[in-house]
């Protein structure tokens, strides 16, 4: 269970899904069920959608953030999206890093750091997303990878500049496999990123890191990993975009009595 300075965040990343029109449909369903929520609630739309889900959203609590963007500012590089462009169609959030950006399309960690720098200048809250894949698990090379992860894609920047950072731990093999890391996997791992953002950044620091858990989460185990005193929240893709399941994980229940 997350300390209370820690309000926890369930996040909805909807991938290269839907039309506008489905975009629409689901964020009216998000905005509707997120009433009364024990925590805030983010979706992450293409970017085709982010202007007519900003819309739907308005004026909700409910905060909208684009999946990827590009450092610079402006420039020829045709495909690309700048910070500044998500934010002046209503993001206040953007993913950094996500696994299948590093996997697919090469993200690297140098890549990965000009990212957040061009985040944090237009006013934006990166979440940083960290993990490791099977192979680097089974050769137990999981905190090395996290650790690595961590240490260059935040390199350079003061404790102040990173206030606003949300962390998200992603074990590649539990994404969109219907594998899940265990609860107390998935706590070892957030508190090994916890103890290494204090070594980097100080103790005042890491103790108010918002850390979600993203990987294969569902309705049936939402509970129990929101449930580990480090996972402040999740991070949820397929599950997402089906209403009722999403809407069961944005509502968690923890267990009897205990407290954020």
């Amino acid at each position: 269970m997350a300390s209370s300075l820690r309000k926890p965040l369930i996040a909805g990343n909807w991938k290269m899904h839907l039309t506008l029109a489905e975009s629409v449909a689901l964020a009216k369903a998000v905005k509707d069920g997120s009433a009364n929520a024990p925590g805030e609630v983010a979706v992450f739309a293409p970017f085709t959608a982010l202007s007519v889900v900003a819309e739907v959203l308005k004026g909700s609590p409910v905060r909208l953030g684009a999946q990827d963007l590009h450092w610079e500012t402006h420039g020829a590089y045709t495909g690309e999206v700048s910070a500044n462009q998500i934010k002046d169609v209503g993001c206040q959030m953007t993913l950094i890093a996500h696994s299948e950006r590093r996997r697919l399309f090469h993200e690297t960690d140098e890549n990965v750091n000009k990212k957040l720098k061009a985040a944090f200048a237009a006013g934006l809250v990166p979440v940083l997303c960290v993990g490791e894949t099977l192979e680097e698990r089974e050769a137990q090379r999981t905190f090395k990878v996290l650790q690595t992860q961590l240490e260059e894609g935040l390199k350079g920047f003061a404790p102040a500049a990173l206030a606003p950072l949300v962390i998200a731990y992603e074990p590649v093999w539990a994404i969109g496999t219907g594998k899940t890391a265990t609860p107390d996997q998935a706590q070892e791992a957030h508190l090994f990123i916890r103890k290494t953002c204090a070594r980097l950044y100080g103790e005042a620091w890491a103790s108010g890191l918002r850390i979600l858990y993203g990987g294969s989460v569902t309705p049936e185990n939402v509970d129990t990993l929101m449930a580990q005193p480090d996972v402040d929240g999740a991070l949820v893709g397929g599950a997402s975009l089906k209403v009722p399941g999403f809407i069961r994980i944005i509502q968690f229940q923890l267990p009897a009595g205990a407290k954020r």
